[in-house]
């Protein structure tokens, strides 16, 4: 009995044609990137390369790919991570430089801007937010960036910048509220690191929708998040650091970054523009508030 054999083009009917091989290579890694399963493919008939895909995913594909073209003219800021389906996005280096420009003009902590939680619960809620630019010392400053520019990187080649800027911002500083209402003692806190592990929150989120793949999916969902938890335990639970805030950022950016891999990819370029409008308000917001205090 002559058996029955499903060839790819069968199981993935749409296609996506690229002008060379290695255009479909890329092309397919940065669909990867977001979960969407795509097969390599040469037309018989045109010898052009293409990429093939379900019918349900196609629409999705094509926006991605429209915005990646649209956001890599010119300078090419994302780049491959060798070895791993990643990509990393280099334009973090602004968030980083902005950082460091803020340690530099302010010499440290600044009073009207850390988050003190007695000044927070009598009404100055930007506490939240500013203390996100401030830290201690060299140290404090660069053990930040360098965790930083590693997720946030990851994260803006998977999420854009906008939406990871305003999601871990949010998530920053949902983590020094959460850690305030657990503590029962009055305090002040400072620094980025609620901040970045919010960013790990979100790489560790991105695998969330595959649970809809069956068991091979929920097994991805399953490392993706241990693989996150594991990473947020060798470097958030530093006795000597407020963990509290940082497991806060960490659940936060998995909140984050779950609501943003489960949205229709259609509502893409909506959510990039609301995302950069609510970073760029409370960021002026909090900043003419800090200022005036």
């Amino acid at each position: 009995m002559e058996s029955l054999r499903v060839t790819p083009t069968q199981l993935l009917p749409a296609s996506i044609p690229a002008r060379t091989e290695r255009q479909a290579m890329d092309w397919s890694l940065v669909l990867a990137s977001q979960g969407i399963e795509v097969f390599l493919d040469r037309d018989p008939a045109t010898a052009r390369w293409q990429l093939r895909l379900a019918d349900a995913d196609a629409g999705r594909a094509r926006d991605v790919l429209r915005e990646y073209l649209r956001e890599n003219r010119g300078f090419e800021w994302r780049h491959e991570v060798p070895g791993s389906d990643y990509w990393f996005d280099g334009r973090v280096v602004f968030w980083a430089l902005a950082v460091a420009f803020v340690f530099a003009w302010t010499g440290g902590p600044v009073e009207s801007a850390a988050f003190d939680t007695e000044r927070f619960r009598a009404g100055e809620w930007w506490r939240a937010f500013t203390a996100e630019w401030l830290h201690r010392d060299v140290a404090h400053l660069a053990s930040n960036l360098v965790m930083g520019l590693v997720f946030l990187g990851l994260a803006t080649a998977r999420f854009g910048l906008g939406v990871t800027l305003s999601g871990c911002f949010l998530a920053g500083a949902a983590a020094n509220v959460f850690a305030m209402t657990i503590r029962s003692d009055p305090y002040r806190g400072l620094g980025a690191s609620g901040f970045v592990l919010a960013a790990l929150g979100m790489l560790a989120a991105q695998a969330i929708p595959l649970w809809r793949r069956g068991r091979r999916g929920n097994r991805r969902v399953v490392s993706t998040l241990g693989t996150g938890a594991l990473l947020f335990i060798l470097l958030g639970t530093d006795p000597d650091s407020d963990r509290l805030a940082h497991l806060g950022g960490f659940l936060g950016g998995v909140i984050v970054g779950g609501l943003a891999v489960c949205l229709p990819g259609r509502f893409g370029p909506a959510v990039r523009r609301l995302a950069w409008a609510v970073f760029g308000a409370l960021l002026a917001t909090t900043t003419v508030l800090t200022l005036r205090a």
